[in-house]
């Protein structure tokens, strides 16, 4: 894992999504890495963090738009990728963090916040099945 963010790198994070970050991933990313920690290749961290695949880090990703299609409400932030055009986002309008999904541009609600995404991704419960389990009906 990559060491842990600056609080200055968090901070720029904050200001382009224009929202705070839930409290439980700015201590993440703060105290333990930035990025790359939960399943596979971990999340995608801020400025200085992990990469996922070709993205460098949650606010160079959120900087065009949370979607370019514009569907994505603001303050949802992507923050996994788990392949196949499935994301797994953040709700940065909430400190408890909720999770949702986007996939083949439908996003939905988890139902779970970052804590609980986190402790199941980790524990391989969380996985690209039991996300589309709940994928709306197009």
């Amino acid at each position: 894992m990559p060491p842990p963010a600056t609080p200055e790198a968090v901070a720029e994070a904050e200001e382009v999504i224009g929202f705070l970050l839930p409290p439980l991933l700015r201590r993440l990313y703060i105290e333990v890495a930035n990025g790359g920690f939960g399943p596979d290749e971990g999340i995608l961290g801020v400025r200085g963090g992990a990469f996922q695949g070709n993205f460098a880090d949650i606010a160079e990703l959120y900087q065009d738009g949370p979607d370019p299609s514009g569907h994505i409400p603001a303050g949802l932030v992507l923050i996994y990728d788990w392949g196949c055009t499935l994301w797994s986002l953040v709700d940065f309008r909430d400190p408890t963090g909720p999770m949702w999904c986007n996939h083949q541009g439908e996003h939905w609600p988890q139902g779970i916040t970052f804590a609980e995404w986190l402790t199941s991704a980790l524990a391989g419960t969380l996985t690209v099945d039991t996300l589309l389990q709940n994928q709306p009906a197009s």
